[in-house]
């Protein structure tokens, strides 16, 4: 079987969970027999070559679009449905700030796809999406899709929700790296007072909450990640609020976070969505008590393992910290995530979609 992966232009240059998964998924398909190749949105697809197209990011159709139009070969859409319009509508600063407020989730979209062509220089590719805008254009994507592979029931739920549409799903869970990220090894003692938060640096990931929320007081907080396109003043901002007791480290590789992993007592992402948060299942893997948000489909992978918070609430955050990092660490929780939620598991799942498919 031969597939080719197709998602955004920017997936190694602007690196995300989106990246995490697409790269490892590949991986382990390949050890299942399954003949992978990665493609960034916009290059050219010899069709003939595949038996299956796997889209990912149902949020950016317009990657979607034009290769749908030039083929009838069957395709799946990994649908990281991200929702961000909680935090766009109510937390945004800026000049669109205003606008954001009175758009609906689409429109939103929308908008940010037209920017991101007059910033970034993103090309739009699709006409269609152009003319007929975004909810018309994910509408067209589902109904064409043979089969969708969303990373929760929730999300499932989520999207079938936001566009009223039934479609034939298989949840593929997120993962994490085996190879990487285990807890046997560890034989580092862990810092009680120190709390770590690896993420893109965005308005998303809430980061300055975080850092309100933990500086002058006896943690040291650790946050990696590179700043995130276009948002230079938010970054700013977190760097002129954190106080002596706050450390930034740009983006680095996963093998390079296992140092920090086997340190950290806690691991806090306090996020305005995620769908799961692919650096809190690699830190609770290794043995971090992890602080989540309820907002997207966290507890649906977490349950009751995790210290939840709420991101409009500095003091929320900082009680969940405090609790996290009070209780012992659970030994529990890092079987759960070792026993579920690794992208051999995710492969496997992915490969049974295409069989059913095909």
């Amino acid at each position: 079987m031969k597939v080719a992966f197709i998602s955004r232009a920017t997936l190694v240059s602007g690196k995300g969970g989106d990246s995490i998964q697409v790269f490892n998924t590949a991986r382990q398909l390949r050890v299942l027999g399954i003949d992978v190749d990665i493609y960034l949105s916009g290059e050219n697809i010899d069709f003939a070559r595949y038996d299956l197209l796997h889209f990912f990011n149902i949020i950016r159709p317009d990657d979607i679009l034009p290769y749908i139009s030039k083929t009838s070969k069957p395709f799946v859409v990994s649908t990281i449905f991200v929702d961000y319009s909680e935090y766009e509508k109510t937390v945004r600063k800026g000049r669109l700030a205003p606008v954001f407020r009175l758009l609906s989730t689409d429109g939103i979209e929308y908008v940010k796809a037209i920017g991101r062509l007059v910033i970034n220089g993103e090309k739009i590719k699709s006409p269609y999406y152009l003319l007929h805008g975004h909810r018309r254009s994910v509408k067209k994507i589902i109904r064409k899709a043979s089969m969708l592979l969303p990373n929760s029931l929730s999300e499932y739920e989520r999207f079938r929700s936001a566009y009223g549409i039934d479609k034939k799903y298989k949840i593929i869970p997120n993962g994490i790296d085996t190879r990487i990220f285990n807890p046997v090894n560890n034989t580092v003692e862990r810092d009680s007072r120190l709390v770590l938060c690896v993420a893109r640096i965005e308005g998303l990931k809430n980061q300055l909450n975080l850092i309100r929320a933990l500086s002058n007081t006896s943690y040291t907080l650790i946050l990696i990640g590179a700043r995130a396109p276009n948002q230079k003043a938010y970054y700013d901002q977190c760097m002129k609020e954190a106080a002596s007791n706050i450390h930034f480290i740009d983006f680095i590789e996963q093998e390079a976070l296992l140092n920090y992993y086997q340190k950290a007592k806690v691991h806090v992402l306090p996020s305005w969505f995620e769908t799961t948060g692919l650096s809190s299942l690699e830190a609770a893997a290794m043995g971090c008590n992890i602080v989540v948000t309820r907002k997207g489909d966290t507890s649906e992978y977490f349950k009751d393992y995790a210290y939840y918070c709420s991101p409009d609430s500095v003091e929320s955050i900082y009680k969940a910290v405090e609790q996290a990092a009070r209780e012992d660490v659970s030994r529990e929780l890092s079987s759960y995530i070792l026993s579920r939620f690794t992208w051999e598991n995710a492969a496997e799942k992915t490969r049974e979609a295409y069989l059913e498919i095909l």
